[in-house]
């Protein structure tokens, strides 16, 4: 899993997973800039209300 892939993914569906959530603070000591800059554009979706925390159903 990469910060960048969680981002698309969050971005695409709207949702941002509780694991994926706990990932991102677990790993952001390890970040680059770059990388550090995507998990606070993270924060700000999910304060702006941009992005939702749950869960994604899987699509057939």
């Amino acid at each position: 899993m990469s910060i960048g892939e969680v981002f698309l993914e969050s971005l695409s569906t709207g949702v941002i997973t509780s694991e994926e959530i706990a990932w991102v603070t677990s790993m952001q000591a390890q970040f680059n800039r770059a990388e550090a800059a995507v998990a606070l554009k993270l924060g700000r979706l999910l304060d702006n209300g941009a992005i939702q925390i749950g869960c994604r159903l899987l699509q057939a």
